[in-house]
């Protein structure tokens, strides 16, 4: 008892020499009041009920639904499936706050007694299964918490918060879509962009950001192979689309190895590899998908060419037809994201001031993973964006990993999970602590 009596007077002595602690033990304690009241139910209700991208109608219409319920401004169908809510709170600077809503066709295999059972049919006409298999379900609820803190605490604040739920970032498109429905020019141009990603690598009650790149950029290219079909008994007869494919795929990875500077990542993967109907069957057509993750433009445009020389030349050297040759496209991408080094220091020493400098940690690019954030900031639309990780695994889990356990399941992985309700609640309180340092009232 008077170790717990000596930790709460050191809090609060802490709160009262730190204004921004003590505004942020009271955005924690508030969060945590309506945790499980308000924020888990929401959160089971997304999480159960995926939906695939530029499909999200479900999503978008609950997250109107509670945006305005909580007293926002709200415009649907922005983009598609997008929602805009606002909150004007005076003269002061428009900042955006974004989460993204969409699923992945992904069978959960977690075990959780939540876990998603969802089928949904396609834009394809085919029917999925469907998970949160990126924590976006975390990020929307998260967003709900956001927004209902910062109508709360109105007095200690000043100017416009825009909250932008958004389609399909799982496509690398819903971002861009908003944007060509003339989002900026509807409800007005930033002055800062802010989101956050839960990260499954990073321990709970962390946040990260990086003072430059964020993200890598991503590529989806199709690789069509034609060929000649026959018999598989009498290969010289035809051109083996599988073959060529294989040549090909083989040969991409010269690309990273061969043509690229070591000191530039570059991932050149593919993801699937469709052909034939049967065993004895030369078909007549190979289908190649492939993602592309490079750090630097520059980069990007010289292995997109490089995948375009490889596939069609091989395809020549091949003797396939000249009027039926490899065809390589890409059908959906987005460029580096980096956060404004500028506002990506100050936000990092608010996060220090509101949550703690343990809380923050240094920022470790561990994988190539991409985001569409990137067409609401930059040098494009010229608005300064802060982009943060948010710890969702336990400290617990992850001890246990490392001494031999159940491994920490990736993003996207049928196994992903992260703990919501530390997710949850920090993503939020981040989320404030970064608005009131960016509009104070004072």
């Amino acid at each position: 008892m008077r170790l717990f009596h000596t930790a709460a007077a050191s809090l609060l002595a802490l709160a009262i020499a730190s204004p921004a602690l003590a505004e942020d033990t009271a955005t924690a304690r508030a969060i945590e009041a309506e945790y499980d009241s308000y924020l888990a139910p929401l959160f089971l209700d997304f999480h159960q009920n995926p939906e695939l991208s530029f499909l999200e109608n479900r999503t978008a219409a609950k997250m109107a639904a509670e945006l305005r319920a909580a007293g926002l401004e709200v415009t649907e169908g922005v983009g598609g499936t997008g929602v805009v809510g606002l909150i004007k709170n005076g003269k002061g600077p428009l900042i955006l706050i974004r989460a993204d809503m969409d699923g992945l066709p992904v069978e959960e295999k977690t075990g959780l007694a939540y876990a998603s059972k969802a089928m949904q049919t396609g834009q394809d006409g085919k029917e999925y299964p469907v998970m949160h298999a990126c924590g976006h379900d975390t990020h929307i609820t998260a967003m709900l918490a956001t927004a209902r803190r910062l109508m709360a605490i109105k007095d200690q604040w000043k100017g416009t918060a825009m909250f932008i739920v958004q389609p399909a970032e799982e496509r690398v498109g819903g971002a861009k879509a908003m944007m060509a429905d003339n989002l900026y020019g509807r409800f007005g141009k930033p002055d800062y962009a802010l989101a956050f990603h839960v990260a499954a690598e990073l321990e709970t009650g962390k946040v990260s950001a990086s003072e430059g790149i964020q993200y890598s950029s991503s590529d989806s290219i199709d690789i069509i192979v034609p060929g000649v079909g026959t018999h598989g008994a009498a290969p010289h007869l035809g051109k083996d689309p599988v073959y060529i494919a294989s040549q090909i795929v083989t040969a991409l990875q010269s690309i990273d190895s061969r043509e690229i500077s070591p000191m530039k990542p570059v991932v050149v993967t593919v993801g699937s590899f469709h052909a034939g109907s049967k065993h004895n069957i030369i078909s007549d057509e190979a289908k190649l998908q492939v993602t592309v993750r490079a750090n630097d433009e520059t980069t990007r445009a010289q292995v997109i060419a490089a995948i375009e020389r490889i596939a069609v030349n091989i395809g020549e050297a091949n003797g396939l037809p000249a009027n039926r040759p490899v065809t390589v496209k890409v059908i959906e991408g987005t460029p580096v994201t980096s956060n404004d080094p500028a506002l990506a220091r100050r936000l990092n020493g608010a996060m220090k001031r509101a949550l703690g400098e343990a809380a923050v940690v240094p920022f470790e690019q561990k994988n190539m993973g991409a985001e569409d954030f990137t067409y609401f900031v930059g040098e494009g639309p010229g608005v300064p964006g802060y982009y943060f990780a948010v710890g969702g695994t336990t400290p617990e889990r992850i001890a246990a990993a490392k001494a031999g356990g159940a491994p920490i399941a990736g993003h996207h992985s049928p196994l992903f999970q992260v703990a919501p309700r530390e997710s949850i609640t920090l993503g939020a309180r981040a989320m404030v602590a970064a608005v009131l340092d960016l509009a104070p009232k004072k």
